[in-house]
């Protein structure tokens, strides 16, 4: 019979910590998961799914406007903010709900407080202790604020999903996907929107013809972009905010909303006690295993500060609990990682870019489209979409995809699965398209770009 009350006491209730939780509990593991906030963890209540809902809500301003290119007369269309969050809310409840009976129906043990660790096998809660043989840290992150006077008049993503109203204007400080999401959001909504951005481009890591065509789309939808600029100090003047830059200018709104980074969430949770290393930044440093300094606690996600996608902390979660309680290998394979920003129009990409397939490869081919699509002909829209292909001239396989353009999270998905599989660019080739999509670009390129 085991020392230990359980077999594995979860420190976070969000998508890769459930995943965990849940696979282990399958596996026959005693299992108990400990959140301090709400369950399903930043994704579904503060990230992915508010996010996402919300960038199709500020779609629909510029869907009523194309509509009148195909007929539709759409006049007197009004939109509230304050049903638009109260529907928001209420499907978040509802996702909440669906993780706690998932939780349950698999026999975890769901505790509701700030768990923290008392040693290598023990943790406190709610003035009760509990022992477990394996610990797993999946606390995730949280917004990183800027140390400059005046950050006490910022609010961050957190709060930009629970506004009482609108502002009329708003500057958003970051260059990261999450700055470049709620620009598109705030926008699409109507209001004033500028993007304050540290450095020459916004999306560092993205290739550099996507970044570059998104920023002119975004321009074209009247977002204030300002390169190479950081905020100093916000001062405040009755209901209004005075950002002054480090350029010298100054700006007036009535929001700043900080979206610089995130960091990871590891204060008080008793770490460092227990002699967890932590790295710079407060990320749990861990082995291949997903083992950190004390062999019996481990960690996953964004706590990590490694890859920040819900569906990587899934993948290691899975890995995880594989593992350590199905005699599994338990890898994962973090090569050709898709992934979408939900920007206005969305850019997204599998593989490489053509700066890393340059460093990589000795040789290669680069493909590339811009376009029209055919919605567009009858909206009188100016908005484009933007593919490439990046391709290994020696093996011929395709090493990265990269698209601008609408539901491009969508088609880069597909994508994503033949890459996986090795596809060459002859076997694109050799694909028959859809007719007439978007998505038919990425199979009938035949004359690479000039270089």
């Amino acid at each position: 019979m085991s020392k230990f009350n359980l077999d594995l006491f979860v420190i976070g209730a969000g998508s890769g910590g459930i995943r965990a939780a849940k696979m282990a509990a399958r596996y026959g593991a005693r299992v108990a998961i400990a959140e301090q906030q709400y369950l399903g963890g930043t994704c579904v209540n503060v990230g992915c799914v508010p996010k996402k809902l919300l960038v199709y809500s500020s779609l629909y301003a510029s869907e009523f406007d194309y509509a009148k290119g195909y007929g539709w007369d759409l006049a007197g269309a009004k939109f509230s903010w304050q049903q638009l969050i109260l529907n928001k809310n209420r499907e978040i409840l509802r996702l909440n709900g669906v993780y706690e009976r998932l939780l349950s129906d698999a026999g975890i043990q769901i505790l509701t407080g700030k768990a923290c660790i008392a040693g290598p096998n023990q943790i406190t809660i709610n003035d009760k202790t509990y022992t477990a043989e394996r610990i797993l840290i999946a606390t995730g992150g949280r917004p990183a604020i800027p140390d400059i006077p005046g950050k006490q008049f910022c609010i961050t993503s957190n709060d930009a999903f629970f506004l009482e109203k609108l502002p009329e204007k708003i500057t958003l400080y970051g260059g990261g996907y999450i700055a470049v999401e709620f620009a598109g959001i705030f926008n699409g909504l109507g209001v004033d929107t500028t993007l304050v951005c540290r450095g020459p481009l916004l999306l560092r890591g993205f290739d550099h013809d996507a970044r570059e065509f998104l920023v002119n789309e975004m321009r074209k939808k009247g977002i204030k972009l300002l390169h190479n600029d950081t905020i100093d100090r916000i001062d405040k003047d009755n209901d209004k905010l005075n950002v002054q830059l480090h350029q010298g200018g100054r700006h007036g709104s009535d929001m700043v909303m900080c979206a610089i980074g995130r960091q990871p969430n590891t204060d008080g949770f008793g770490l460092e006690a227990a002699g967890v290393k932590l790295d710079a930044e407060g990320a749990a440093i861990i082995d291949d295993s997903f083992r950190t300094s004390v062999a019996s606690i481990y960690a996953i996600g964004d706590v990590t500060n490694r890859f920040q996608l819900t569906p990587v902390a899934i993948a290691e979660g899975t890995a995880l609990a594989d593992a350590l309680f199905a005699g599994k290998p338990g890898n994962v394979d973090y090569e050709n990682i898709p992934t979408c920003v939900f920007s206005q129009p969305n850019l997204a990409k599998v593989g490489l870019t053509e700066e890393q397939a340059r460093q990589r490869f000795t040789g290669i081919s680069v493909f590339k489209s811009s376009f029209t699509p055919l919605k567009h002909t009858m909206t009188g829209s100016v908005e484009k979409t933007f593919i490439k292909l990046v391709v290994d001239k020696q093996s011929d396989r395709v090493i990265g995809a990269h698209m601008v353009g609408a539901e491009a999270g969508e088609i880069i998905q597909g994508l994503a699965v033949a890459m996986k599989a090795g596809a060459t660019k002859a076997q694109f080739d050799a694909t028959l398209g859809i007719h007439p999509t978007a998505a038919e670009e990425f199979v009938t390129m035949r004359k690479p770009a000039m270089l």
